[in-house]
């Protein structure tokens, strides 16, 4: 890209991205559970984590989840470094093996 700084980031850029991938893919379970008006894990639950909540507490939980993930998008510079964008999709991806994980448990 041309309007791409040439300076590297620094390592907190680094680490706001890959917290940006985890909300931001954290986000999507609870958005489309929410959406389609199902039953879904969320920290309000009892147990928090495990119990399940309504769909309006997770569209909830995904508004909160996607708010965080956009503020560390931008205070990781994600525009300006290219190798922040690919630390952005490996928080991502980390994050959906760690959720297929975890639900896959307590959704059986």
């Amino acid at each position: 890209m041309a309007n791409e700084v040439k300076e590297t980031a620094k390592w907190f850029h680094y680490l706001l991205a890959f917290m940006a991938g985890i909300f931001l893919m954290n986000a999507l379970p609870h958005l489309v559970m929410g959406v389609t008006g199902q039953l879904f894990p969320t920290p309000f639950a009892n147990p928090p984590g495990e119990g399940l909540s309504s769909p309006v507490y997770n569209v909830l939980w995904a508004t909160i989840n996607f708010s965080v993930g956009i503020i560390f998008i931008y205070f990781s510079k994600v525009k300006l470094y290219r190798n922040t964008r690919i630390t952005l999709g490996l928080g991502g991806i980390v994050m959906a093996f760690y959720l297929a994980n975890y639900f896959g448990q307590i959704m059986q």
